[in-house]
């Protein structure tokens, strides 16, 4: 990817904020998404947000599947970005929600997390069964892990449900991301963001069903290793926030992956360190990495002011086109 950012947004703080508050998030008319609720093998729920196009996409239409990331939905400004460069190409688009995020609480006493690629696999999986097109799927940030995450566990396998996958910005040494998010500016700003969201999520979790972890270590948790270590470990299998940033990790699963992948991260994203990224001895030959040196997390802003985010979601989507 050939990327260089606007002159007026030197540095990947500004170039992260101003595309998530300020940017064009659409070229044609504003995404219009209807919800679809699926029921969870263990008898949760998630909800599915489709783009509603002028025209009804037939079965047979390529579709791509948007995992969010980190406290994200279908209003987050990459999302609706990535729909909008889907409706351009003819594509149906679909954004599924993780666990809570879809702006209700979920039912059973978990949530969801960096590298839960069961779920991955069975909203993958229910996609690929219910359309006679071709699907593939991108990943941003935690999503992005996730999906990673799957692709090599499922190594081979992963051929039968999508034709590509793409990462974008995603932390996938979680250890060295969840490190220079709990330091300095990004504790102030991005740390402060997500845990105002996070903490009382996990408080509602608690009501529906008392006792699931410690409320006062919750309430004293600073940075996200803290809430990771009493809330997000616990509740899905891990045994600490060490255990948990260790095995969800997708980094090292990269070389098992057997179906095309792209693996996009700037060099200058607050909180994915340049030095945790892969390299090109670290990942199969079924991996590409794209890692230019600006565009900050999530952020790849456009010239000229105002400005759009559509440089990643054109660039992945035709990374994915090419698989086709």
């Amino acid at each position: 990817m050939n990327y260089a950012a606007p002159w007026w947004l030197p540095g990947g703080n500004l170039q992260t904020i101003w595309a998530a508050l300020q940017s064009r998030r659409f070229l044609g008319p504003q995404p219009v998404f209807r919800r679809e609720r699926w029921t969870t093998p263990d008898e949760d729920f998630v909800d599915v947000d489709w783009l509603v196009a002028d025209d009804a996409a037939p079965a047979q239409t390529p579709l791509l599947v948007v995992f969010h990331g980190l406290e994200g939905s279908s209003a987050s400004h990459y999302a609706e970005a990535l729909a909008d460069a889907a409706r351009e190409r003819g594509w149906a688009c679909a954004i599924p929600h993780f666990r809570g995020c879809s702006g209700e609480i979920n039912l059973a006493p978990r949530a969801y997390h960096s590298g839960d690629f069961a779920e991955i696999d069975w909203i993958l999986r229910r996609f690929a069964e219910q359309r006679g097109g071709p699907v593939m799927a991108v990943g941003i940030s935690l999503g992005g892990n996730a999906l990673m995450r799957w692709a090599g566990e499922m190594g081979a396998e992963a051929r039968q449900v999508v034709a590509g996958i793409a990462s974008v910005c995603s932390p996938l040494d979680l250890a060295a991301s969840g490190w220079a998010i709990g330091r300095g500016f990004n504790r102030l700003v991005y740390t402060r963001m997500f845990l105002k969201t996070m903490v009382p999520k996990a408080l509602q979790k608690l009501e529906q069903h008392p006792g699931l972890f410690d409320r006062e270590r919750l309430l004293a948790a600073r940075d996200l290793y803290a809430f990771d270590d009493v809330f997000t470990a616990p509740l899905h299998g891990f045994k600490n926030a060490d255990d948990y940033w260790s095995r969800a990790s997708a980094k090292p699963h990269l070389h098992r992956i057997a179906v095309p992948a792209l693996a996009l991260n700037a060099l200058n994203d607050p909180f994915v360190p340049a030095s945790s990224l892969p390299q090109a001895s670290e990942v199969g030959p079924h991996v590409t990495l794209w890692q230019p040196a600006q565009g900050g997390h999530v952020g790849f802003p456009s010239a000229p002011f105002p400005g759009h985010v559509r440089a990643m979601p054109d660039a992945v989507t035709a990374f994915l086109a090419a698989q086709l």
